[in-house]
């Protein structure tokens, strides 16, 4: 049995469900930025039906602005914030069991790299080898990662757009009906298929996933860092009773 599902989406609206019926898709995994944990939870409760699991994440934004390592964490049973070392969140992922998959390796300055990856080998259990955001020799790079540290592929639609939904998912060789059998396939390292769609419509969504790309690094960064005060998923903020203030980077 087969189970497609696409691990890392950043939007959910009823276009997001629908692309993922019409693709095919088996769940998808929602972890939006700078939200929240029990929002994600509630939001993605909201759009699970019987055709398609919604299962929450968080893509955790460790170290700073200029020098953050993104980490996409699934199954976590407390909220970690952003804005964190990395060795606190890996901590912190191992504590409380969470399924660690690792998203666009040595990709610009938001990624884990090749160090980090071989430190934390026994932590984590996927790395994408496919992001439509990245160019061939990214890819290519990753795939060798992959390949080189002997951990179990992955890849996603990476979606920050609608329309980017239902271009690259994992198929997974294992019976699933549950968020926790998702997890356990991904923590067993279950045999699975990285499947993506290389032709025209791939590349036109790499195009306007590299322009949201760049109006993320200007505009929505400036306004995140000056305009809009302390983030939601700001280590110090009140929601995390005071567990991670001496952690905070900033």
């Amino acid at each position: 049995m087969t189970y497609r599902v696409d691990p890392h989406v950043k939007v959910l609206t009823d276009r997001v469900v629908e692309r993922a019926k019409r693709a095919g898709l088996d769940a998808i995994v929602y972890a939006p930025h700078f939200t929240r944990l029990p929002e994600v939870r509630e939001r993605a409760a909201a759009y699970s039906d019987d055709d398609l699991l919604v299962i929450p994440a968080r893509e955790v934004f460790t170290g700073t602005w200029r020098n953050r390592k993104h980490v996409l964490a699934l199954g976590l049973e407390e909220p970690v914030p952003d804005f964190i070392p990395l060795e606190t969140a890996m901590a912190e992922f191992d504590r409380q069991g969470a399924t660690v998959l690792v998203p666009h390796p040595e990709f610009a300055n938001v990624s884990l790299a090749e160090a980090d990856l071989r430190r934390y080998a026994d932590v984590i259990d996927a790395i994408e080898i496919f992001n439509p955001r990245h160019f061939p020799w990214d890819n290519r790079r990753a795939r060798d990662l992959a390949d080189s540290l002997s951990l179990p592929p992955f890849t996603s639609s990476y979606a920050h757009l609608p329309r980017s939904v239902g271009v690259a998912h994992t198929a997974l060789e294992a019976a699933i009906e549950t968020e926790a059998d998702l997890l356990e396939a991904f923590d067993d390292g279950v045999a699975r298929r990285v499947i993506y769609d290389d032709g025209p419509y791939r590349w036109s969504t790499t195009a306007s996933e590299l322009g949201n790309l760049v109006y993320e690094n200007t505009w929505e960064k400036v306004d995140r860092l000056f305009l809009s005060g302390t983030e939601p998923t700001h280590p110090q903020h009140i929601a995390y009773d005071g567990r991670f203030d001496d952690a905070a980077v900033y």
